[in-house]
């Protein structure tokens, strides 16, 4: 039993409640004090280098979401007719966390090659990639900041994907697809405040993500959302330190004297 039940349909809800949960979760970041002790970057690095406006990201990011809700929609009305989405009863707790972490590291898969062929091939960077790195400074709803076709194929290919293969039903997808949005959102926060779960418990986090933004780390660390698995495994894992800076904040340097491996 779910609070929509009886009010809108599990697919209408796995479309729209990642889409609400993130401007709500995002604006919450947004309209917080500036909290300079907690900044990865200060206030002027975020105005200087940024080469985009909030009122533009803010266009971009509706545009993805646009075409995101339309693929889903029809994603949920094709595998409802053709019962690709698996059963449509809900199955046992355990077996729905297995299907949670099928959906992660699928999701992760997808995203870690594809991003990192974004990178690897000038043509799709200069013309694609390039325009979620125009913020150097991430904030947390620049999170899906992308070019429309990235958005396609990065975000909701791979979204697709991952409720294909896990089996999950559509009122699974909701929660796997909300977490999946509320984890994009905080890894580009860029703040550490003490006590976040995602800080806890993911080695892929705000400041493992700042790290990719930045120059020095533009052909490293392309793990997103959940983990750093591929990372580590294919040698694109850049280590670093987590400093305080002297004005106030934190940095997230790295490790001096590393080399890839």
């Amino acid at each position: 039993m779910v609070f929509w039940e009886g009010y809108v349909s599990d697919e209408t809800m796995g479309t729209f409640a990642p889409i609400v949960l993130y401007w709500i979760y995002g604006g919450v970041y947004q309209l917080l004090p500036p909290l300079d002790r907690f900044r990865l970057h200060t206030r002027q690095e975020e105005a200087q280098k940024n080469l985009v406006t909030l009122p533009c990201v803010v266009r971009g990011v509706l545009l993805q979401q646009f075409f995101q809700a339309t693929v889903a929609q029809l994603l949920f009305l094709i595998t409802s007719k053709t019962n690709l989405g698996g059963p449509t009863t809900q199955p046992p707790i355990f077996i729905q966390l297995i299907q949670f972490l099928v959906a992660m590291f699928v999701m992760d898969t997808w995203q870690y090659f594809v991003h990192r062929y974004m990178h690897q091939n000038k043509f799709l960077y200069r013309h694609i990639h390039s325009k979620h790195h125009s913020l150097i400074v991430p904030y947390a709803i620049g999170a899906l900041y992308n070019h429309p076709l990235e958005g396609l194929l990065l975000d909701t290919v791979g979204g697709v994907l991952s409720f294909l293969v896990s089996g999950m039903t559509a009122r699974t997808a909701v929660f796997f697809f909300c977490f999946a949005v509320i984890k994009t959102v905080d890894d580009h926060c860029g703040l550490w405040l003490p006590g976040n779960i995602f800080h806890l418990f993911f080695q892929n986090n705000t400041a493992y993500h700042d790290i990719h933004h930045q120059l020095q780390g533009l052909k490293y660390n392309y793990s997103q959302p959940f983990f750093s698995i591929w990372d580590h495994i294919l040698g694109t894992h850049m280590p670093y330190n987590l400093v305080k800076r002297e004005e106030g904040g934190f940095e997230a340097r790295p490790v001096k004297g590393w080399k890839e491996e």
